[in-house]
């Protein structure tokens, strides 16, 4: 029978020592004077049955192997210990891509040179131009720059609202579905 150990999968502490009611109990079988069996000789012998030896009461069960690349700690019977309690996480993770969102500076110009080479590592920038409410001819030249950019470095321009204010240029490898394209509330609503 399994002892409560090994039902919970646990290395029995106990297992290397041996009880004292073993060390107590005859080894060899006692016989008593006087009484004597005959056997007598069956005319055709049958040969015996092979049965399973029983295992010893205070064997061990077999070890497991330790899993190829096993680096934690061992049991006291050479099993891998699995320490729960040990806290190991991966390395974190430093993204390589980015979404940047870009306003006009305070005299109201785009850097184009730091949008380019941010496209380039595979950033997508939404560009603002609704601080420049009032400022339709600045909002017309800040498009033509990014249009120049787009042809530049060979990206699209998406318009993300209406009134062409909030733009979008992917970055490098980055796909965008232009077929379906619903803008603005009204088509959120309608679902």
């Amino acid at each position: 029978m399994a002892s409560l150990w090994q039902f919970f999968g646990l290395p029995d502490p106990e297992a290397g020592q041996t009880s004292k009611r073993k060390k107590d109990e005859p080894t060899a079988p006692v016989e008593t004077p006087g009484v004597q069996q005959q056997i007598a000789p069956l005319p055709n012998p049958l040969p015996a049955p092979v049965t399973a030896l029983p295992e010893p009461v205070g064997a061990e069960p077999p070890r497991k192997l330790v899993p190829l690349g096993w680096t934690g700690p061992l049991t006291a019977d050479g099993e891998p210990f699995h320490d729960l309690g040990a806290l190991t996480s991966p390395p974190p993770m430093i993204p390589n891509r980015a979404l940047r969102y870009v306003a006009p500076d305070r005299m109201n110009r785009l850097p184009t040179r730091g949008l380019a080479s941010r496209i380039a590592q595979g950033d997508t920038i939404i560009v603002d131009l609704r601080p420049l409410v009032h400022m339709d001819t600045h909002q017309n030249v800040c498009r033509r720059e990014l249009k120049q950019l787009s042809d530049d470095i060979g990206v699209g321009v998406f318009a993300l609202d209406a009134e062409d204010k909030l733009l979008l240029l992917p970055g490098n490898d980055v796909t965008v579905d232009m077929h379906n394209h619903e803008l603005g509330l009204m088509q959120l609503l309608k679902h």
